[in-house]
């Protein structure tokens, strides 16, 4: 089965996903075509019958742009790209502003109206305006996927939907920023706040600016998705109670002796129906599962009804580990038109 794919953003993911589209021939048994890439900084490159991507990746070595690639062209407009592309799928990996979403929020949106199926990395439109996308896509007779806002190319939403199927899930928390994770545990070792940081960003670990990272924010865009896609809800980054770990005290951090800190990221449901969420900095038990997870590690524990606790641990981050992620999206997305 042959699949065509526009990929919006060029950077890390996406170009990690074309090398493995590229290393392939097949993936899971679908035929898998780049039609179109477009990239704020390279340009655009369209070929409805396929890039060739051996000469994408040698023009890429030699400049900085698709100009001068047989199909190329200076302009990066993706809206345009979208709304001309002859894709199967679209996929959307560029960065996004976590207070709007944008420009990932449009790009999906523009994508959803044409009735194009989605995948995404993108954790700001999910967060913020899922439950908009979610409708748009029904209407459209399309579907978006995102697998990989939560722990990357670990597939916990999947796990979550198919293999606890029909198991009640009564709440989750998990350790769900590898970077967080990883400057707790220097610190742990020795380092102070500030020392962790930088090393977690010489390591490719933390951005230039770790705010989102140290101060909770994106373990709450996550926890939002979690809510809203596992357990119906309609929560919004401000429902979400969030602390981060650049208050915690950096001797408290050392001298604890029963257990290991972890910033947290939760969501119950409570007994009246409603769900909440919450990110905070916590010391958890060395019995706990999720005490046992160093470095950038990511690990989430589901409260069931039928099997008790049940946790997943993998990668949270990497860009392969990302780009793996939107192909188990698009494998989901095959199996799902094979059995309609």
């Amino acid at each position: 089965m042959e699949y065509k794919l526009a990929l919006i953003g060029f950077g890390g993911v996406n170009r990690s996903l074309a090398e493995i589209i590229f290393e392939q021939e097949k993936f899971a048994g679908l035929d898998i075509k780049i039609v179109d890439i477009c990239d704020i900084q390279y340009g655009t490159v369209s070929n409805r019958l396929g890039i060739s991507l051996e000469a994408l990746f040698q023009q890429l070595s030699d400049s900085c742009g698709f100009a001068n690639l047989q199909d190329g062209a200076g302009d990066g407009d993706a809206v345009s790209c979208i709304e001309k592309t002859t894709a199967d799928i679209v996929v959307e990996a560029t960065y996004s502003n976590p207070k709007d979403g944008e420009p990932a929020l449009t790009h999906c949106r523009c994508a959803l109206e044409r009735g194009m199926n989605v995948v995404t990395t993108n954790k700001g439109p999910i967060a913020l305006a899922g439950g908009e996308l979610e409708s748009l896509a029904k209407r459209r007779g399309c579907t978006i996927r995102y697998e990989g806002t939560v722990m990357s190319g670990t597939p916990v939403l999947r796990f979550a939907e198919e293999n606890l199927r029909g198991c009640a899930i009564k709440a989750c928390r998990g350790i769900l920023n590898g970077t967080a994770n990883y400057v707790l545990g220097r610190v742990e070792h020795g380092l102070s706040m500030k020392q962790a940081v930088r090393e977690a960003q010489s390591m490719g670990y933390a951005e230039a600016n770790p705010d989102a990272d140290l101060r909770g924010w994106d373990v709450a865009l996550k926890v939002v998705i979690l809510a809203n896609t596992l357990f119906g809800a309609s929560l919004r980054f401000e429902d979400v109670r969030c602390a981060g770990i650049d208050t915690l005290d950096e001797q408290k951090i050392r001298e604890a002796t029963n257990g290991h800190w972890k910033l947290i990221g939760q969501v119950a449901q409570k007994a009246d129906g409603g769900v909440e969420a919450a990110v905070a900095p916590a010391l958890v038990p060395f019995a706990d599962p999720l005490s046992r997870v160093d470095g950038v590690t990511n690990a989430i524990t589901f409260a069931t009804d039928l099997l008790g606790d049940v946790s997943v641990q993998g990668p949270g981050a990497g860009r392969r580990e990302t780009a793996f992620a939107i192909l188990s999206d698009i494998v989901s997305l095959a199996r799902r038109s094979i059995d309609v």
